[in-house]
């Protein structure tokens, strides 16, 4: 069905295993390969187009090396309500988002390499100071 909108914990399932991907540095032709699917299969794994079957779903986990537990992890209900009961799940979700993003990936691994802290405390004031320009919170 054209325009059809995924199931939003078919989208949450295929947002953690692109996570965990790019936290490894795979891309996806490599995951692709190593379950003998094309990238574009992947891609609509990723975005949730395509539903996860429960032993693909186990081979990903076995690729990715991460438990199944882990695609599911503060996954909305099925109503599609957010889970409740812990006041960070909003900047839990914000962190999420940003670590899935290009970007947010890049700068963590980058973040991570600078050694000495004064120099870590900097870059967090340069990119506050830069964000408060842009008029950012």
């Amino acid at each position: 069905m054209a325009g059809k909108k995924p199931n939003p914990v078919d989208a949450h399932v295929g947002s953690r295993v692109r996570l965990r991907r790019m936290l490894l540095g795979m891309s996806q032709e490599r995951l692709g390969e190593s379950m003998g699917l094309t990238f574009q299969q992947v891609q609509k794994y990723e975005k949730g187009v395509n539903r996860i079957g429960a032993s693909r779903l186990f081979q990903i986990a076995k690729i990715l090396d991460v438990p199944v537990q882990f695609f599911f992890e503060e996954a909305p209900h099925f109503d599609g309500t957010a889970p409740t009961g812990m006041a960070e799940a909003e900047s839990e979700t914000f962190i999420l988002e940003f670590l899935n993003s290009r970007e947010g990936l890049e700068l963590n691994r980058a973040f991570v390499k600078i050694a000495d802290p004064k120099v870590r405390k900097s870059v967090v004031d340069l990119v506050r100071s830069l964000s408060n320009q842009d008029g950012g919170s």
